[in-house]
């Protein structure tokens, strides 16, 4: 508790120093995220269905739309069928957005902040295609749904699913297998520029090839943070609602609303920025050197 308080301290000072301002949005909303690999939790509240947000991202974009400026939230998340050393249900974030910057100054300023609160060194700095290649032996970016499932089993990877893998799991699947096991654990490491089908809420830089302006940071073995040079086109985004959507609907998860009150505020306008959310629990995990995500929750989900 005090080595939280601690930390909460010093990366409300971070921002404080760089001018963020920090905001508040709701944890209760009427839309979810939209995203295949996320499960929502649902409240029922009289007649309405609304969810338990899995990140601010929604109503923080809401607010980029409105003129707030740089803004960063500390909150609360809550996503379903996660559970483990690494994940609870309800976990806390990090969540900021940077106007006027892209995916690689915004991992500038979290090499910074990771500096400052866990007295890290300097980090590497890796594209997803090339750790890819080194570890795996296949170009993600041009590499077939065939390549990589046959590369994959030629590594005795393989995955029991109800439904065919498309290349994006392929993808996800020997990234979490094969590549994030060989990153230096006593080193932070940035992969960036993700493949496309990987590119989520990210901006799409034209190839070849193109490549998704995402990047995520690794310590330690775990993932602790996972960032975009954000996407503004709202025609494009609608367009990724309805391919999350079928994609959802292919895996037999449960459909989601979408957020047309984002649509609506990237329509109206919304400034070029970069965001990143990072697992507050997890920096905790760092910060204490122990392996388990519960030695640094007062109450897990089991004794919640």
């Amino acid at each position: 508790m005090r080595l939280r308080a601690r930390l909460l301290s010093r990366i409300r000072n971070f921002f404080d120093a760089r001018a963020v301002l920090e905001v508040e949005t709701p944890l209760l909303g009427h839309a979810a995220a939209t995203d295949p690999q996320i499960e929502s939790l649902c409240v029922r509240l009289g007649g309405d269905e609304l969810y338990l947000q899995s990140s601010p991202e929604l109503a923080m974009k809401r607010l980029l739309a409105a003129a707030s400026g740089s803004i960063y939230q500390i909150c609360k998340a809550f996503r379903g069928a996660e559970r483990g050393s690494y994940h609870n249900p309800e976990f806390t974030i990090v969540e900021w957005y940077r106007v006027g910057m892209n995916h690689h100054q915004l991992m500038n300023e979290v090499e910074l902040l990771l500096q400052e609160v866990l007295g890290t060194g300097s980090a590497e700095r890796v594209s997803y295609g090339s750790i890819f290649q080194r570890h795996v032996g296949l170009d993600p970016y041009y590499a077939t749904t065939e390549e990589l499932e046959a590369r994959a089993r030629e590594l005795s990877i393989s995955l029991v699913s109800r439904t065919p893998l498309i290349r994006a799991d392929w993808l996800n699947l020997l990234m979490a297998r094969i590549v994030e096991p060989k990153l230096d654990p006593r080193t932070m490491v940035f992969v960036f520029d993700f493949p496309v089908e990987l590119g989520a809420m990210a901006q799409i830089r034209p190839g070849p090839p193109p490549v998704a302006e995402r990047f995520e940071v690794y310590l330690r073995g775990m993932e602790l943070a996972n960032g975009y040079h954000e996407l503004i086109d709202a025609s494009e985004q609608r367009k990724r609602f309805l391919s999350d959507l079928e994609q959802r609907r292919n895996n037999g998860a449960v459909p989601v609303k979408w957020d047309e009150r984002l649509l609506a505020a990237l329509q109206s306008g919304m400034p070029p920025c970069a965001g990143v959310a990072l697992g507050l629990d997890r920096l905790l995990m760092v910060a204490a050197g122990t392996r388990s995500l519960d030695d640094v929750l007062g109450y897990p989900v089991e004794r919640a």
